[in-house]
């Protein structure tokens, strides 16, 4: 079926059901980011690929909202479909949910699957839509009577990340989970973010691409730990292993009858953020409800997986040695279309230890594509890369010794003096807040005006947040740290020694190009003084920095001599594992820059 049949389709469903106004986001029953097949209902719909959007359907229009990084992607994908895009403004929430207060009688009833939706999510838009006279209602959906060929979850078996990468075993992260649990006076935890289970159980699975993570569920008390997944992914020496630890295997299927089962007068902490609107009315126990803990955990990276996301950015750093000397020996011979970089990518990472696939789809983007953020070339469209103009390739690894994410932005001939600028613009903005210094206590949206004030100067700026968390061979994009211009509504995270950041500023001339500089970044202890103790970034990428798109009369002695240093850091670390003539070639790429 086309968009438009499959809209059509849906409107006759919800006729039948008497619904006014359907509200279909980006998400699953775990409120994941990214989606495995099964769940890209929006996307199935919509045809719009970006990985952040909500499709609001209603009896006479149909309305696509979603934030500035998507908006020259979703205008090309939602073309001919009658599917209007709504641009969503930083700083104002939902918006969809004020809109369908300007647009619905009185009540009207305003329905969403309450599997994709969290607690927090529907109690503010259930607030909105009452004031304004509309009824909410929430049930999960069997979308299969129009989506008929809707892919099945992954069979790929659930397996170890052993504790010589983790650190530390699950069943010390378990003590402490439960010291938490009597520390607070509460009868159980119920986890459903899938990233916060596999770290807590030191188990790593491959339902979502990407994100090597598994569904399931989990719920521990001071005297018992139940993991529910399916039982087919965990094989008998594992489920063996798990059960000598008294951990209790049940299957996936079975946790919406066990959360019911639990007594009305337990209390049972629950993170709203993470918890679908569903499980939680299912749910009859007491609901404390507070932010997961285990989030904070996992984020502040422990020595051993600290020391282990190092070797891994030497890792990737090879690969990328390998993929831009191809890059460059092959532009002397012919074009490249820009999907045959990301397998090339791929294809590099693959040749080393510990490798298990790519964090995220890697944006490739020459000329006008790279002013889309979050572009990814399709072979049967992308753009053909020749040996002129900008190139901006975002990537990332996962490894069992840590998740990897970088982007440079390179010159295949000689970049005009505009386009130097803008770079220099954004190297200045990189340099400051990787060197920035700062007091225990700050936050990521204190540091976020660093990175944008050398563009704000210029009248310039970039619709995306400046740095956000990654796990360790985990998900890409790790909460709760972040580096944004403004909380959305989510809150502030406190930044803490052991955290890993990307560092990420731009620029994007829509039509003509994008430019983006990211590094990862390790927070650290500074040093304390009688204002008390500050911290500092410490960098983790390791690759050249284009030296050819600098123009060094916009930088300072400070900022070249930290470029310098860096170059220097990087040709070190990466010497010992590269031929000779990629030795050479890397030589180059980290020479001294000179005023």
């Amino acid at each position: 079926m086309s968009v438009i049949e499959k809209i059509l389709l849906l409107r006759q469903i919800m006729l039948s059901h008497q619904i006014d106004a359907l509200v279909i986001p980006t998400s699953d029953p775990h409120q994941n980011e990214y989606l495995s097949d099964t769940w890209k209902i929006r996307e199935w719909l919509s045809g719009f690929t970006g990985s952040a959007g909500t499709l609001v359907i209603t009896a006479n229009h149909a309305g696509l909202w979603t934030d500035s990084r998507y908006f020259l992607q979703a205008e090309v994908q939602l073309e001919g479909t009658t599917i209007e895009l709504h641009h969503m403004t930083p700083g104002k929430g939902l918006e969809y949910d004020k809109w369908l207060t300007t647009q619905l009688p009185l009540g009207s009833k305003v329905a969403c699957d309450g599997l994709l939706f969290s607690v927090n999510q529907i109690e503010h838009i259930q607030s909105v839509l009452t004031t304004a006279g509309l009824e909410l209602t929430f049930k999960s959906l069997d979308w299969s009577k129009i989506w008929q060929d809707r892919p099945t979850i992954s069979q790929t078996p659930i397996f170890e990340h052993h504790v010589q990468f983790a650190g530390v075993a699950r069943t010390e992260k378990l003590a402490i989970v439960r010291q938490q649990l009597n520390h607070q006076k509460v009868d159980g935890y119920l986890l459903s973010a899938l990233d916060e289970i596999a770290w807590l159980f030191n188990l790593r699975g491959a339902d979502i691409p990407c994100n090597p993570v598994f569904f399931a569920y989990a719920y521990i008390t001071p005297t018992q730990v139940l993991l529910f997944a399916d039982h087919q992914k965990i094989n008998s020496e594992l489920r063996a292993t798990l059960e000598q630890q008294s951990i209790q295997v049940k299957d996936y299927q079975a946790f919406t009858d066990f959360i019911q089962a639990i007594p009305s007068h337990h209390q049972v902490l629950i993170d709203p953020v993470t918890t679908s609107i569903e499980i939680s009315l299912l749910l009859k126990a007491q609901k404390v409800r507070q932010e997961s803990f285990i989030r904070h955990l996992k984020s502040e990276k422990n020595p051993i997986e600290i020391a282990h996301i190092k070797q891994a950015m030497v890792k990737d750093g090879v690969a990328l040695v390998k993929l831009y000397r191809w890059l460059e020996q092959t532009l002397t011979k012919r074009s490249i279309p820009e999907s045959e970089v990301a397998a090339q990518l791929k294809h590099f990472r693959s040749q080393q230890a510990n490798y298990h696939g790519e964090s995220f789809d890697a944006i490739v983007g020459y000329n006008a594509n790279g002013a889309i953020v979050h572009y990814k070339p399709e072979s049967t469209s992308c753009a053909n890369i020749e040996a002129d103009g900008l190139l901006l390739i975002d990537s990332g690894g996962q490894y069992h010794d840590g998740t990897t994410d970088l982007t440079r932005t390179i010159a295949l001939g000689k970049p005009t003096s505009v386009q130097k600028q803008d770079f220099t613009l954004v190297l200045k903005g990189h340099i400051a807040l990787l060197t920035a210094y700062f007091p225990e206590g700050t936050n990521g949206i204190q540091l976020d005006t660093i990175a944008r004030a050398p563009l704000w100067k210029h009248g310039f700026n970039y619709g995306h947040g400046t740095g956000h968390g990654v796990g360790f061979f985990s998900n890409v994009h790790e909460s709760p740290p972040k580096i944004v211009p403004t909380t959305n509504g989510r809150g502030v995270t406190i930044l803490k020694p052991g955290m890993v950041m990307s560092n990420e500023p731009g620029l994007y001339r829509k039509g003509a190009y994008g430019i983006r500089i990211e590094n990862l970044m390790l927070c650290v202890v500074g040093e304390t003084s009688e204002f008390g103790a500050f911290l500092k970034f410490e960098v983790l990428s390791l690759f050249p920095i284009a030296l050819h798109l600098i123009d060094t009369a916009w930088l300072d002695d400070s900022e070249i001599t930290w470029l310098n240093a860096y170059h220097q850091k990087v040709y070190q670390a990466l010497l010992p594992f590269l031929d000779e003539d990629e030795v050479a070639w890397l030589a180059q790429q980290c020479s001294t820059l000179k005023k």
